[in-house]
């Protein structure tokens, strides 16, 4: 059996899967977004971001006609099909994708899709770090469209990464905001570890509010590591003990090098290390070991 799809309450296989060309999502990219990841099959934190979701879909007065129940029971049924084709002990990413639909029919397109989470890169990132380049590209400011509008309007992303990539060959981008702080890696949220102080976030206004953010926090907050919330300059940055990054499918893994000077290896002491050990009890699964294992 090949994997299979959701498109506007169908149930179609995975290869069948396409957007009108004509699909303001398309056209537009006026498309909100939601990414989740499953641990033994069952996605993680669904609530929260179907929540998430629910926020996008009022900011841009989008009215599918599906509820969120029905995309939550949508989403489920269709996660446990495509798990069942994996091999044991692997995982999968879920996409939900809504857009306005075609202009003038009033009527919204939904999409969702799972893939195999990438074990390989994952391994990689948990053993060897990620490289990190400051880049000309800034955060989307507030008054394009605000930071809690999770959606796919990323050509600053794709920009930035690929002077990044120019930079330093495997680098992702790091984007300041407006102000020249710290805001985001492309994709992933970013916090430093500084030892007299804690956990460092950007500040909220500044940054999506990501759902793994808020796992990091509440982590954090379990293994008595101060979370704070405070501008981050480069300079800063420089000097920070540890730099990491959060997203959905690895959920926490360590900076190596930014703007090409070494941050230190992991280590098994370091809160990077305490923070994913933490994350892997409980979701009832070993983060870096399911990646040794399958990447």
């Amino acid at each position: 059996m090949n994997p299979v799809a959701y498109l506007n309450s169908e149930i179609i296989p995975r290869s069948d899967l396409t957007v009108d060309v004509k699909d303001l999502g398309f056209m537009l990219g006026t498309t909100v977004s939601e990414r989740l990841r499953t641990f033994g099959g069952t996605l993680f934190e669904l609530d929260a971001h179907l929540q998430r979701l629910q926020q996008s879909l009022d900011i841009t007065g989008y009215s599918p006609s599906q509820s969120l129940s029905e995309i939550s029971e949508a989403a489920t049924s269709l996660v446990s099909t495509n798990h069942a084709l994996l091999e044991p002990g692997s995982d999968l990413g879920l996409t939900i994708l809504i857009t306005p639909g075609i202009a003038g029919t009033l009527r919204t397109t939904i999409m969702m899709y799972t893939d195999e989470l990438p074990f390989t890169q994952m391994k990689q990132w948990y053993h060897d770090g990620a490289a990190l380049q400051v880049t000309d590209y800034r955060q989307v400011p507030a008054n394009c469209w605000p930071s809690e509008l999770k959606c796919r309007i990323r050509m600053h992303y794709y920009l930035a990464d690929r002077q990044a990539e120019l930079k330093q060959r495997g680098a992702r981008a790091l984007l300041l905001d407006q102000h020249g702080y710290v805001a985001e890696a492309s994709t992933a949220n970013i916090l430093i570890y500084e030892q007299e102080r804690g956990l460092i976030s950007p500040r909220p206004e500044q940054i999506l509010p990501g759902i793994s953010l808020s796992i990091v926090e509440q982590l954090a907050n379990e293994l008595q590591i101060p979370f704070l919330q405070e501008d981050i300059s480069l300079e800063r940055l420089s000097k920070a003990e540890e730099i990491l990054l959060c997203s959905t499918s690895p959920c926490i893994w360590p900076v190596t090098q930014c703007n090409g000077n070494p941050i230190g290896p992991p280590s098994h002491n370091s809160v990077t290390a305490s923070l994913q050990r933490a994350w892997s009890k409980l979701v009832g699964t070993d983060l870096v070991g399911q990646a040794d294992t399958l990447g």
